[in-house]
């Protein structure tokens, strides 16, 4: 049997005065000590990780009932009482649970008792953090412009400059790419609402760079669609010579569609994340895609701190891509308003919706804050109860032995339940894992099991939708073509701009779990299951 912790006896000390209220008001466990090593942690969820490693013997319970809202629920006194006796705490934290949950566990927990912040916590077990992300639009690929190489076979020098202009646009709407100045002025490099003029060299849609430079700028595009974009590149070696002639190309852009599904480009690479650049190379006289990263992984923050062209030494790309070859992804979250600031009415009037690709420099997270759902990806789940496990032997040694046989058996069926997800969603033809839900909670999910986060109705449950976040969310379904949309069960009462968004556009509506049970998932196994099927039986 484990020793009563010193600190208990000092908890029964403390509410002895008050404990007929506080019965009065509760079930579950009382203020009589059995002995048992008590648990309390602030989600349903958690307490059914640690419940799989701690046994029959070991007390659990969870200040947020397993149906609740962890983002917005407000603690009783039987909560108080909970942590109050509790030996051991757990939370999830990195701002999940709402901040009323928060203090009241580390206001009334014994003083001793262990206190544990999982999602922090399991990093040191391999679990992986996502960052959030502060403006989705920067969630995106940043495409620059660049000039590689030296030209030395053409006699270039620093005083050369490479020119790369848009000769031509093919898509359902207007393009415009455009830098935005230190102090929030555009400089436009080329815009199709005002037409391409070959009999001036296209002058207006040209951008002109010194040799071995590099620029940011935005791409922004008024309507979702295909589009084609034709490119031409020379060099001017000297300023008074003519320029020599080196490449032509198209860019193919995927705006507010499925980039995998773009007519003749089946197989082609989709760039969708990274630091990239359309790029003038004077070596190979081409115009080729340089990207940082691979095609399809998330960027770390750019290191520049200007939008200025600065020397292209400091960005070393890991691939080139071949333009013909690749589609550039603008997903719908990139949708943006103009701004009503002068100078932006080459976008259209202030307000109106835009697909925008922004230039690197304005920063991508928030402070460096982590997605707390860590969860959503099983494996990160694995890392959890490798933590409660340890903690709980720490805490209980005689049970030792126990909790790390429960431990290795919950781990195993978290294995096998990862493999299930994984298989399940992968018969979801690619083109069709778009998911569009009630709030940001499922980036794991995206990224552990290879399915597009489409779309959301706001970052998060607590805060108000906006007419732009409807307007947003409508587009988003329109242009994907979605057949569903999927509604977390406890947050239904919160989610009629979900509803009625689908029922407008005519979409199925699916039940998806993120951070509570309800009467018929009441396991963490049962949750990434159930969302797994849901995925398959809606989305294909």
């Amino acid at each position: 049997m484990t020793t009563t912790p010193p600190w208990r006896a000092a908890a029964v000390s403390m509410i002895a005065a008050g404990s007929l209220a506080l019965t009065g008001c509760a079930g579950g466990s009382g203020a009589a000590d059995d002995g048992r090593l008590r648990v309390v942690t602030t989600t349903g969820v958690l307490a059914d990780l640690v419940r799989n490693v701690a046994g029959d013997d070991v007390e659990v319970t969870s200040i947020v009932p397993p149906t609740g809202d962890p983002h917005s629920y407000d603690p009783t006194l039987r909560d108080v009482r909970d942590v109050v006796y509790a030996d051991v705490a757990f939370s999830n934290y990195l701002l999940l649970e709402d901040h009323s949950v928060v203090t009241t566990l580390d206001a009334n927990l014994p003083e001793g008792a262990p206190n544990i912040s999982l999602a922090e916590s399991a990093t040191q077990y391999a679990a992986e953090v996502i960052p959030l992300v502060e403006n989705v639009n920067l969630d995106t690929v940043w495409l620059g412009l660049r000039v590689s190489g030296t030209g030395a076979e053409l006699g270039a020098t620093r005083a050369s400059e490479a020119r790369l202009r848009v000769t031509g646009v093919d898509g359902p709407g207007r393009l415009a790419g455009y830098l935005t100045e230190t102090f929030g002025q555009p400089r436009v490099y080329f815009d199709s609402g005002d037409g391409f003029d070959a009999a001036d060299g296209y002058a207006r849609d040209t951008a002109t760079l010194p040799t071995d430079a590099h620029t940011h700028m935005s791409w922004a595009f008024t309507e979702p669609g295909i589009y084609t974009v034709a490119m031409e590149s020379d060099l001017v070696v000297e300023p008074d010579e003519d320029p020599r002639q080196l490449a032509e190309t198209s860019v193919t852009f995927a705006v507010g569609v499925d980039p995998y599904s773009v007519p003749g480009l089946a197989g082609a690479r989709v760039l969708d994340g990274g630091h990239a650049d359309v790029t003038v190379d004077l070596d190979d006289g081409a115009i080729v895609l340089q990207a940082d990263t691979p095609a399809g992984e998330s960027p770390d923050q750019d290191a520049d701190a200007s939008p200025s062209t600065h020397g292209a030494a400091t960005h070393t790309h890991a691939e080139t891509l071949d333009p013909a070859a690749t589609v550039v992804s603008v997903p719908n979250k990139a949708l943006a308003p103009v701004p009503a600031e002068p100078g932006f009415g080459f976008l259209g009037r202030p307000g109106d919706q835009v697909y925008l690709l922004p230039q690197a420099v304005l920063g991508k997270h928030v402070h460096g804050e982590i997605d707390p759902h860590l969860w959503q990806d099983v494996r990160n789940a694995q890392a959890y109860v490798e933590v409660v496990r340890d903690t709980l032997v720490a805490a209980a040694p005689d049970q030792a032995t126990q909790f790390r046989a429960n431990a290795e058996a919950y781990l195993a069926e978290l294995r096998r339940t990862d493999a299930y997800v994984e298989r399940t969603i992968a018969q979801i033809p690619r083109s069709r894992r778009h998911l569009v839900t009630t709030h940001d909670a499922f980036a794991y999910l995206g990224r552990a099991y290879d399915v597009d986060i489409a779309g959301f109705v706001t970052p998060n449950p607590a805060a108000e939708p906006s007419v732009a976040d409807r307007i947003k969310l409508t587009r988003t379904v329109q242009a994907l073509d979605v057949p569903a949309v999927f509604l977390e069960p406890n947050l239904a009462a919160r989610s009629t701009v979900l509803t009625e968004v689908a029922h407008e556009n005519d979409l199925r509506v699916c039940e998806i779990y993120s951070d509570a049970f309800d009467d018929r998932v009441t396991t963490y196994v049962d949750l990434m299951r159930a969302n797994a099927d849901s995925l398959r039986r809606c989305l294909t």
